[in-house]
């Protein structure tokens, strides 16, 4: 048997990464949401005048009205990814749903054809009629 090597698992500190970035979730009131709802349906982004003009009206500074906007225009991206995401999942099913039917009709019409009687495949003008019933006995 051989021996397994015990290789040493490197333990990386993520204390670095939380001192840094642990920033208070910012809150912003009804207003300011509303106001800056209202703003993104007019433009979804901002040039730099607007991005200014906005904080100062909202007493925000630039860059939370920037995160903001960015944040918004994610959340819609998202919104139609799952939207079209939806879509293609109907139509994949109905897809689905067709190819088994067609698959089953073809399987069927191919066990037909295999195991039709003789005469059935014989063009109908060639048999006689049985006359009394008028139809193939």
């Amino acid at each position: 048997g051989g021996g397994g090597g015990g290789g040493a698992a490197e333990r990386i500190s993520d204390d670095d990464e939380n001192g840094v970035n642990t920033r208070k979730k910012l809150r912003l009131s009804k207003e300011q949401s509303a106001f800056l709802e209202e703003s993104f349906k007019e433009h979804n982004t901002l040039n730099p005048k607007q991005k200014l003009a906005l904080a100062k009206q909202l007493n925000l500074r630039p860059r939370q009205v920037e995160v903001w906007f960015q944040n918004r225009r994610a959340r819609t991206k998202l919104k139609q990814t799952e939207v079209d995401c939806e879509y293609l999942k109907r139509c994949c099913d109905a897809l689905t749903e067709e190819n088994r039917r067609l698959q089953k009709e073809l399987h069927d019409l191919r066990a037909l054809k295999t195991s039709a009687p003789f005469y059935m495949q014989i063009p109908a003008t060639t048999l006689t009629m049985c006359p009394s019933c008028e139809k193939i006995a």
